[in-house]
C-alpha cells in the first residue's frame, strides 16, 4: 500500500523526524515490480534498516522499505555451507542463524545493524572481518527493465566499506537477496580489538564461534549506544588509509597514533575515533546532538535534532582533523 507525506522518523535508526512524499514497503519480487511501475517518473529512494542513512531533508518521491524475508541453507560442498537471505532480513538474526548451525565466518560481525542487503552495498566490517570474506554471490534486480542479475565477489568490486552498488552502479540495482559461503572448518579471528581480553573475562578456554560472537555482542554492547535508547547510525566515519611515509611522520609525532596493516599495501589504516578523540569532540554536545562520551566515532541524537545539523557537525569534525594531522575523513554514513 503507497502512503502519502509519511514520516520516516520510525524508519531510520538517527531518529530524524522528516517525511517521503510516497512511501511503501515489498516482500515479494512482484510487490517491488509493481512499486517500481507506479513510480516510474518518480525519484526512488530504497530503505532497509535505515541504520547508515542520515537524512537531512524531506524526501520528493518514493521511498521503498526492502521486507524480503527468509534464510535458508541452499548447498554444501566438503568445506563449505551456502546460505542464501533476503536483503530484508535483519543482519544480525542471519548470523544468528548461522551460528546455531555452526556455519562459520560471520560471527565477528554480530550485532551490527541493518539488513542483509546493505551488507554488500557497505561491505561490513568489523574486528577483523570484511562481508566479501564470506560473501559468494547476490541477486538484484534493475530499476529499469526489472530483470534479475546474479553478480559474484568479483561484479560487486568490494573495497573498504565500498561497492559498485555505491559508485558505478548506484541507483540503478535494488539487491534482493545475498548468498554467504561459510565455513565448515572455523578460523578464529581474536586478534583486532578487544576480543581476547573479552574472552578471557568470559572464562573462555575454548574457542568457538558461539563464543567469539557473544565476545564481539558483550563489546559492541559496551561502546556502542543503543539506537533505540539514543538516535546514532553507528561508525559515522571510515577508517582512513594513509602511505607509510605519512604514518611514520605521525607516529614520530604522535608515539601513540593506532594504525593497522592493510592486506597486500604498504599503507596504514589509522583509527578515525582516536583522530577525533585528539581533536577534543569526543563526548561533545551542542543542543539535542553530538558525539557519545564513549565512542568518539559515533554522532548522536539525543532527541529532535535535524540531519542537517548532525551533518553540520561532521563538517566541522572533518576540517579539524585535516587541520591538525593533515587527514581527511570520509564519511561511512549515507546522506540523503
Amino acid at each position: 500500500m503507497i502512503q502519502k507525506n509519511i514520516s520516516l522518523l520510525p524508519y531510520n535508526t538517527f531518529g530524524i523526524d522528516i517525511s517521503a512524499e510516497y512511501f511503501a514497503a515489498f516482500s515479494s519480487i512482484d510487490e517491488l515490480k509493481n512499486l517500481l511501475e507506479e513510480s516510474k517518473h518518480k525519484n526512488k529512494t530504497i530503505i532497509g534498516g535505515g541504520s547508515n542513512i542520515l537524512f537531512t531533508k524531506n524526501i520528493e518521491g518514493f521511498v521503498l522499505k526492502n521486507e524480503l524475508k527468509g534464510i535458508e541453507l541452499i548447498n554444501e560442498d566438503e568445506n563449505f555451507f551456502y546460505v542464501k537471505a533476503g536483503a530484508g532480513v535483519v543482519w544480525n538474526d542471519l548470523v544468528q542463524y548461522c551460528i546455531r548451525n555452526n556455519y562459520a565466518g560471520i560471527e565477528n560481525l554480530s550485532l551490527i545493524p541493518g539488513c542483509a542487503g546493505a551488507a554488500p552495498m557497505q561491505n561490513i566490517g568489523a574486528y577483523g572481518i570484511e562481508l566479501k570474506d564470506a560473501f559468494h554471490e547476490l541477486e538484484a534486480l534493475h530499476v529499469e527493465d526489472g530483470n534479475i542479475q546474479i553478480f559474484n565477489a568479483k561484479d560487486c568490486e568490494f573495497g573498504y566499506r565500498e561497492s559498485i552498488f555505491k559508485r558505478k552502479l548506484k541507483g540503478r540495482y535494488i539487491i534482493t537477496s545475498i548468498t554467504l559461503r561459510l565455513s565448515k572448518n572455523p578460523e578464529y579471528h581474536i586478534e583486532y580489538g578487544a576480543i581476547k581480553q573479552e574472552l578471557d573475562k568470559m572464562n573462555i578456554s575454548e574457542l568457538s564461534i558461539q563464543n567469539i560472537s557473544q565476545a564481539v555482542i558483550n563489546i559492541r554492547r559496551s561502546k556502542l549506544p543503543d539506537p533505540k535508547i539514543i538516535g546514532n547510525a553507528g561508525s559515522f566515519f571510515k577508517n582512513p588509509a594513509v602511505s607509510e611515509a605519512q604514518y611514520l611522520f605521525l607516529k614520530e609525532k604522535y608515539p601513540l597514533i593506532p594504525a593497522y596493516n592493510i592486506a597486500e599495501s604498504s599503507d596504514k589504516k589509522i583509527a578515525a575515533g582516536w583522530l577525533i578523540e585528539q581533536c577534543g569532540w569526543k563526548g561533545y554536545r551542542e543542543g539535542n546532538f553530538g558525539v557519545h562520551a564513549l565512542q568518539a566515532l559515533v554522532l548522536v541524537n539525543y532527541g529532535g535534532a535535524k540531519g542537517s545539523d548532525i551533518y553540520s557537525l561532521s563538517e566541522k569534525i572533518i576540517k579539524s582533523v585535516k587541520e591538525k594531522f593533515n587527514i581527511e575523513l570520509e564519511r561511512e554514513v549515507n546522506i540523503i
